[in-house]
């Protein structure tokens, strides 16, 4: 009786394989596509035949499908010979690996959306189509994506340190795009992130890694059972992860006692005290503004000063966060949303209705249009009662 390939295993695979093939000589490009092809064949052939060394049988076969399509290519013969030349490869050190492909998938010729394409398909072991199906895009066009990446990276040396900021915001990335299609991203990029967290030891990837923990422990309650959003003020949070709140506060404190503050580090932290409060009236909102402040001095965002207009709004009165927000660009992202929700906390249900219609019209998304539609909606009935 055959057993199913254990999916996560060759995923968590794939990285040290590739990294193996191109410190032997290969080629970026071809060798992930040796790599996927192997990942394939194993998915044929492990059921009835599972190998002892499941590394071991991947190296091996990618590196017969990346010398057979050497050889088919006049053009590398030189390179072949060269590489036939060398021992049999067998499994390496992987984490050495893995933490180049990581540097180098995060690229900063690539764009954002490249980036994480060919993050999730050389690390995270995913096929072109789940990678599309994700991304609500055709296959064809995110298979051109993926290629193009790798024809940019696929002359770049593993001789320079990487930067981790920008593997961070590529995971980052793929976190916040959730859940679509047969792949969980959200469940995805908590799994690569443990991954970065096993290679390297540095304070930010533990502060993502604790982000996410954080956020994912609150998943469930972010919509009802008709797919809107609930507030977190409404959230049940009798329903929140409290394994995944206890882990990420674990991780995040280890990080913050090394001193070496970071923005996700400093984003945790809000997370954390959202996440430490009993009921949304508990919340310690003095805090917050204390982290806002220290996360608009590490990354000068304006959206950073948007949020914390609407904390400074919880811990000091509605309008000394409407005079936060007075000091904000009015074309920013969600700050008519923020300017409705504080004049709302001011009494000024008018005004505070006529900016959540207004905040509808340019919202990014339906499920949020709509949010702030019913928004718009309930506080017009209040008036007219």
């Amino acid at each position: 009786m055959t057993s199913p390939v254990d999916e996560v295993l060759l995923r968590s695979l794939a990285p040290s394989v590739l990294g193996i093939l191109v410190r032997r000589g290969a080629d970026f490009a071809a060798a992930e596509d040796a790599v996927q092809d192997a990942l394939v064949e194993a998915v044929r052939v492990w059921p009835a035949d599972p190998p002892r060394d499941p590394k071991g049988w991947l190296v091996t076969v990618a590196w017969r499908r990346f010398l057979d399509g050497a050889r088919a290519d006049a053009a590398r013969r030189r390179r072949e010979d060269r590489v036939e030349e060398e021992p049999e490869p067998g499994p390496a050190s992987a984490v050495d690996d893995t933490l180049q492909l990581y540097f180098l998938c995060a690229h900063p010729s690539l764009t954002p959306s490249s980036a994480v394409a060919l993050t999730l398909r050389a690390v995270g072991g995913l096929t072109t189509r789940q990678i599309a199906q994700a991304y609500l895009v055709p296959e064809a066009t995110m298979a051109q994506r993926i290629s193009r990446a790798k024809r940019t990276v696929s002359g770049v040396r593993f001789d320079r340190p990487g930067d981790v900021a920008t593997v961070l915001r590529v995971l980052y990335l793929v976190f916040n795009e959730g859940y679509s299609g047969d792949v969980d991203l959200a469940a995805e990029a908590i799994r690569l992130t443990r991954q970065l967290a096993e290679a390297i030891d540095h304070p930010e990837v533990a502060g993502l890694l604790a982000l996410m923990l954080l956020h994912h422990a609150r998943r469930g309650t972010r919509t009802a059972s008709d797919g809107s959003l609930v507030p977190l003020a409404e959230q049940d949070r009798g329903r929140w992860d409290t394994g995944l709140i206890a882990e990420g506060v674990g991780i995040l404190q280890a990080a913050l006692g090394r001193d070496r503050l970071g923005e996700f580090q400093a984003q945790a932290a809000i997370a954390a005290l959202h996440a430490d409060a009993p009921t949304a009236e508990e919340t310690d909102w003095v805090q917050i503004v204390e982290w806002y402040d220290e996360l608009a001095r590490l990354t000068e965002s304006p959206v950073v000063r948007l949020n914390r207009a609407v904390a400074v709004g919880e811990a000091d009165g509605p309008r000394a966060g409407l005079a936060a927000l007075g000091e904000l660009d009015g074309s920013l992202p969600r700050h008519t949303a923020v300017a409705a929700y504080l004049h709302e906390r001011d009494g000024d249900l008018e005004t505070a209705a006529r900016l959540y219609a207004e905040a509808a019209h340019r919202a990014p998304n339906l499920a949020e249009r709509d949010h702030l539609t019913r928004q718009a909606a309930r506080l017009n009935a209040r008036r007219r009662r």
